[in-house]
This record gives structure tokens, C-alpha cells and sequence, in this order.
């Protein structure tokens, strides 16, 4: 297999991922608005912060490589990112795992009981656990070294042909898109519940900031699209290559601060604290930024790629 299909493949597979995280993120969002939310113990409500900052942290995994792609390989496939790709989709399934576990043991708890619950979180993260990570290795100690063997062998980079850059390029807007509008729907239910009419004025309108963001991260996906067909005649072009890389990193921004943004409001709610809720939409802002932006732009900067 060729190093632009492994790539492809690598991207497809992300997809996999990234739809049900950010679906699990939309459903951490609107769950802290439902009636009986109030209701829960603060132990469940710490559990719900926790589950809420793993699910961002996979997010923020899962993305890094489309935008690396973008920025620090100008969207050439190489070696280096197929191993970026492989990497941070490993790391994004641990914080998964839990943040799975922690939403199944508060489903579960209210239910069967505190201790029936913690042990439903434990068997499925476990469960995660060892169907992400714990035969893959052991099947690794037997099979599989041919295969990586060719990998490791294979050539730093390939000539990439422009229809594989955008190709490669649509595909990476179709791993965050489905998850960004699934999103924007949890949050606009949220506008309707009357935990959001309880809210502080600055919280309301930090939530419709947030939600701005989010918008402005689906028009930017769905721009490439739009301009492939009626600019461009759907036909490939450097121009149109270049224009769809910059939509793409455009949604980053946007989404970044859309989720650090309603993050912040959520968690202040979650735990009644806006000066917690400021830190946690700050902490989260830092991370995103960190892995979208700074950490691309100072590989990009050692690497001298420019797009």
C-alpha cells in the first residue's frame, strides 16, 4: 500500500473516532442543562467535569493530525505525519475509555446505586480498555511484523499528486464537520431549557458567542465543497488546494474557541463557580491552541514548510 492511501486510510479511520466524541461532548453539554441534573450529588457532578475535560482532550487529539497536515506538510504526505496520525489516534483512546466509562457509571448509578454504577464505568472502560489497547498488543507480539517492518522501511515522503492533496484535504474537513453540526444542535436545544433561562445574563450571551463559533466552524467546512462545484467545476487546482487548506485551519480557530467557550459556561454551572468556569474555558483555550496552532507553527517554522 502506497504512503498517500496509508494516509487516507489513517484519516478515514480518525473519522471513526471523532463523530463519537464530539457527539459524546454535545451530550456532556446538554446534560448539564436537563431538570434532574440539579439533583445530582456533588461527587456525580465532579465525575461529570472529569468526563468533560477527557472528551475535549480526545477532540483536541483527534484533530492535531488534519492540522498538522495543513500546516506543517503543506498537505504532502510523509512518513513523520503517518506516524502523527497513528500516535495521536493511540493517545485519543485512553481519554476516551474514561470519559466513556465516567458517562456510563452516571447513567447507571441512579439506577442500581453507587456501587453497582462504579463498577458498570469500570467494566466498560475496561472493556474499552482492552479491545483498543490490550489485544492489539498482544497480537502484536505475534503477528504483524512484516507489515511493520515495510512500514518503517518505507521512504520519508512520496510525491503527492494534487488530486490526493484534495482529496486528503475534503477528508479531513468531513472528520470534523459531522461532529461540529451534531454539536451546534445539542447546543442550540440548550437555548430552550429552563436551566438556560436561569442562567446569568454574562453566561447567556458567553453561550451565544460560543455558539457564533461553532456556526462559523460549519460554514468554513462546507465552503471547500461549495467552491469545488461552483468555482472551480470540480475541477482539482493549487488555488482551490490552497483556499480549502485555509478554511480548514479557519475552523480550528472557531472551533476552538466555541468549545472552550461553552465549556466554560457548563463547568461553571456543573459546579456553581464562574471563577472555575473561567479557568476551565482558559485551560481548555490553552490546549486546543496549543496542539491546533502553536505546536504546528513551530514545527512548520523548524521544518521551513510554508503552504
Amino acid at each position: 500500500m502506497s504512503l498517500s492511501k496509508k494516509v487516507k486510510v489513517g484519516l478515514d479511520e480518525t473519522r471513526i473516532l471523532i463523530l463519537g466524541s464530539q457527539i459524546l461532548l454535545g451530550f456532556q453539554f446538554q446534560g448539564a442543562f436537563r431538570p434532574t441534573f440539579e439533583r445530582l450529588p456533588f461527587h456525580d457532578r465532579v465525575v461529570w467535569v472529569a468526563a468533560l475535560a477527557l472528551i475535549t482532550l480526545t477532540i483536541a487529539l483527534l484533530i492535531t493530525p488534519s492540522i498538522q497536515h495543513r500546516m506543517v506538510e503543506g498537505g504532502r504526505d510523509t512518513k513523520r505525519l503517518l506516524g502523527v496520525i497513528g500516535r495521536y489516534a493511540g493517545l485519543a483512546l485512553a481519554p476516551f475509555a474514561l470519559a466513556f466509562g465516567a458517562d456510563l457509571f452516571l447513567a447507571a448509578e441512579p439506577v442500581l446505586g453507587l456501587g453497582p454504577g462504579a463498577a458498570v464505568g469500570l467494566v466498560v472502560c475496561g472493556l474499552a480498555l482492552l479491545f483498543w489497547y490490550g489485544l492489539e498488543a498482544l497480537k502484536a507480539r505475534t503477528i504483524g511484523d512484516k507489515e511493520r517492518n515495510m512500514t518503517r522501511q518505507e521512504p520519508e515522503h512520496e510525491h503527492t499528486t494534487l488530486e490526493t492533496k484534495i482529496e486528503q484535504m475534503l477528508t479531513e474537513a468531513r472528520v470534523v464537520l459531522p461532529g461540529a453540526q451534531a454539536l451546534l444542535g445539542f447546543q442550540l436545544v440548550i437555548t430552550f431549557s429552563e436551566a438556560f433561562e436561569k442562567l446569568a445574563f454574562a453566561a447567556k450571551l458567553v453561550h451565544l458567542a460560543a455558539l457564533g463559533f461553532l456556526v462559523l466552524t460549519v460554514v468554513w467546512l462546507m465552503a471547500p465543497a461549495a467552491f469545488h462545484r461552483i468555482v472551480y467545476a470540480g475541477e482539482d487546482t493549487p488555488e482551490f488546494h490552497a483556499l480549502g487548506s485555509r478554511f480548514l485551519l479557519a475552523s480550528s480557530a472557531t472551533l476552538a474557541l466555541g468549545i472552550s467557550a461553552d465549556l466554560g459556561v457548563v463547568v461553571a454551572k456543573v459546579v456553581a463557580s464562574d471563577t472555575t468556569g473561567i479557568v476551565a474555558a482558559v485551560a481548555s483555550l490553552a490546549l486546543l491552541v496549543g496542539l491546533w496552532h502553536v505546536h504546528p507553527a513551530l514545527l512548520q517554522r523548524r521544518r521551513g514548510v510554508t503552504d
